[in-house]
């Protein structure tokens, strides 16, 4: 649970703000979106793969 304290004079916007920061750092939003259907293993495993040769693709060009 996420818990996020209001300090003495702080207005409900900064207070939302922090909220939402915490939100996306902990990736909530994320984890979400994920459980909302069921992926196979070898479908997640083949898009980390893409993923990871893509990444690998950027940096070669940037080094060259």
């Amino acid at each position: 649970m996420i818990i996020v304290p209001v300090k003495e004079g702080d207005s409900i916007d900064k207070s939302l703000k922090r909220l939402k920061k915490k939100f996306d750092k902990i990736g909530v939003k994320k984890e979400i979106r994920t459980r909302q259907e069921f992926t196979k293993k070898s479908v997640v495993r083949r898009e980390q793969l893409r993923k990871a040769i893509y990444v690998q693709q950027l940096r070669n060009a940037e080094n060259e």
